[in-house]
C-alpha cells in the first residue's frame, strides 16, 4: 500500500487537516518555497526516509508520495543543488525535510539521493500554495532579547550540540530560554532536540516560510524581522540561535548576525580543526568568544585552538567541560545561575 508523506517542510500548513488540489504548472510559474507532490522513484537507498511534521523519519518506497517544497540548498559536505535545475520533473529530495530540487553536486560518500518525479503543485482555489502563506505574522518590534550565537565553519561541526548544551544549562537554572536556528537547509530535528534540552518555545526560518536561507538578502531580512519580533513579544530571558551553515556560505549568517545586532552576547564557533577557526576568523573578520566542535577534541586540539587564535575551546561533549561552559554563560550573561 502507497503512502503520502507529509514532510516537515509542511509543518506551519493545514494540509493534514484541510483539502487541497494538485495540478501540474509550467516551470516558468515555479517558485522557491512551493509547495508540491512529488512520487518516490529509482532503487532505494539509506536515504530514502521522510522527516515528518513531528520530526520522525518514515521509510518511503517507490510509488509512495512526498509532499515538500522546492528550494535552495548548498551544502558542503553533502549536496549542492536547486529546482531551478529541474529538467523533464525529475527531481531530488535535497535534504529528508522535504527540500525539492536536483542536485547538480553530491558526495560520492553518501548513498544515492531519493528520486522523485514531480506530480504537480498544491493549488486551492486555483491559487497555488506556498510557505509564505502559512509564514509567522507578527509586528516588527524592537528585537532586545540577549542571545547567544552558534556559528560553525562547516555542517557537522558541532553547532547543534552546542546549542542543546546552552539550552540544557539555562533551562535547568530556571532561566526562560528559546531556541532558534536562523539560516540553513529547513530541517526540524535540530530545533526539536532544543526543545528537548531545555528550551520552552523554538522556532526557525521555515516558521518565515522559506524552506531554506540560500535566498536574497531582501528576502531573507524580510521573512526574518517578524520572526524575531513574535520572539521578542514572547519576553524570553535568552534565545540560544544557531546559524546553520558558516558565514561565509550562500545562507544569509551575516545579514542574520546583522538582524540581531547588539544583542549577541557572544559568539560561538562550532570548528570542524583548530585551522578552520583562523579561516573563519579571517574570512569573516570575527573573534569568538568561545570554540566548541571537533576542534576541541582533545587537549592537544585545544592548546592550538589557543595558540593559533588565542580563544579558549570546549568539549561540551564531555559533561566534565560543562561546569565551565556554565561559567562562561553565567560571564557573557552577565547572570548568577542558582545550583
Amino acid at each position: 500500500m502507497t503512502q503520502t508523506v507529509l514532510s516537515s517542510l509542511t509543518r506551519i500548513a493545514d494540509f493534514d487537516t484541510n483539502p487541497y488540489d494538485v495540478r501540474p504548472l509550467e516551470k516558468a510559474e515555479w517558485a522557491s518555497g512551493d509547495y508540491v507532490l512529488t512520487e518516490v522513484r529509482g532503487a532505494r537507498s539509506e536515504l530514502y526516509a521522510v522527516e515528518t511534521c513531528g520530526g520522525e523519519m518514515v521509510p518511503v518506497q517507490p510509488g509512495d508520495q512526498v509532499l515538500g517544497a522546492f528550494g535552495h540548498r548548498a551544502g558542503t559536505l553533502e549536496g549542492v543543488g536547486s529546482y531551478v535545475d529541474v529538467n523533464r520533473g525529475q527531481m531530488h529530495a535535497l535534504t529528508s525535510a522535504g527540500l525539492i530540487g536536483v542536485f547538480t553536486s553530491f558526495s560520492i560518500l553518501l548513498p544515492k539521493p531519493m528520486l522523485l518525479s514531480y506530480r504537480g503543485h498544491i493549488v486551492r482555489d486555483g491559487q497555488k500554495m506556498t510557505m509564505s502563506h502559512f509564514a509567522m505574522q507578527a509586528d516588527e518590534s524592537t528585537y532586545s532579547v540577549p542571545t547567544i550565537l552558534i556559528i560553525g565553519t562547516s555542517m557537522l561541526a558541532g553547532k547543534t550540540v552546542t546549542a542543546r548544551r546552552a539550552c540544557e544549562i539555562l533551562s535547568s537554572a530556571g532561566v526562560n530560554v528559546f531556541g532558534a536556528k536562523l539560516t540553513g537547509a529547513g530541517r526540524y530535528r535540530d530545533i526539536a532536540s532544543f526543545k528537548r534540552a531545555g528550551a520552552n518555545e523554538v522556532y526557525d526560518f521555515v516558521d518565515s516560510g522559506l524552506p531554506s536561507t540560500f535566498v536574497p538578502e531582501t528576502q531573507f531580512r524580510t521573512a526574518i524581522r517578524p520572526l524575531l519580533g513574535h520572539i521578542e513579544n514572547r519576553h524570553p530571558d535568552v534565545l540560544v540561535v544557531e546559524a546553520g551553515a558558516s558565514p561565509i556560505e550562500p545562507y544569509n549568517v551575516g545579514p542574520a548576525m546583522d538582524e540581531l545586532g547588539d544583542n549577541i552576547c557572544c559568539i560561538i564557533l562550532a570548528a570542524s580543526d583548530p585551522f578552520a577557526v583562523v579561516g573563519v576568523a579571517k574570512a569573516f573578520d570575527i573573534t569568538p568568544d568561545l570554540v566548541t566542535g571537533p576542534a576541541a577534541s582533545t587537549s592537544a586540539a585545544v592548546d592550538l585552538v589557543n595558540k593559533l587564535t588565542g580563544v579558549p575551546a570546549l568539549n561540551v561533549i564531555d559533561r566534565n567541560t560543562l561546569p565551565a561552559f556554565r561559567c562562561f554563560l553565567e560571564d557573557r550573561l552577565g547572570l548568577t545561575l542558582p545550583d
